[in-house]
């Protein structure tokens, strides 16, 4: 009969995800996610297999969490221009200190080299884009270019802000993308 887990797979996924925002990805092992979670990097290695499959999972989960984080935020912004600004305004971790935001930029290098990952970011990409764009135009042709700007604008604006770190990331991101608006002529 096998022992009942006191600890779930996603506790254990957090911990990882945890360890790679703090420490960065390269120092998700099972020792130190075992430090997180409880469990002996044994049971770790009987649950994941490996080093990888453990990131791979944890890194997987992080994408479900921006997946329905971004449906969430679809839903719930105006379908305005300042809507849009909020969706990826609400992506920004709240309760993560900035730096440790920057250093969480390690793990894009992770999503991009992996093909399971990087087809997540696709399909992300696609959602996201649509989910703005529908805020920044009526024209249905242009809403894919539109989504497609303001996406890039702010990944630029968060990779930037990493760089001198000046304020706080999220509120500089945010006033970046309404400058942006305003020099692309749309009002908030």
């Amino acid at each position: 009969m096998a022992r009942p887990r006191t600890v779930s797979d996603e506790a254990i996924l957090d911990a990882a995800l945890g360890v790679a925002h703090r420490r960065g990805p390269a120092n998700v092992t099972f020792a130190s996610v075992s430090e997180v979670a409880g469990l002996s990097p044994a049971t770790l290695v009987q649950r994941f297999g490996s080093k990888e499959a453990l990131l791979r999972a944890a890194l997987e989960r992080a994408w479900d969490f921006l997946d329905a984080a971004t449906a969430r935020e679809d839903e719930r912004q105006p379908l305005t221009p300042e809507g849009a600004v909020q969706i990826v305004t609400e992506l920004w971790p709240a309760t993560e200190a900035d730096d440790a935001y920057a250093e969480g930029l390690l793990l894009l290098y992770e999503d991009m080299r992996d093909p399971i990952l990087r087809q997540r970011g696709v399909t992300w990409r696609t959602a996201l884009t649509r989910a703005l764009g529908r805020r920044l135009s009526n024209d249905p042709a242009r809403q894919a270019l539109m989504g497609q700007l303001m996406a890039s604008q702010w990944q630029g604006a968060q990779i930037w802000w990493a760089f001198g770190r000046e304020g706080r990331g999220r509120d500089v991101v945010a006033g970046e993308l309404r400058a942006w608006l305003e020099a692309a002529g749309m009002e908030r």
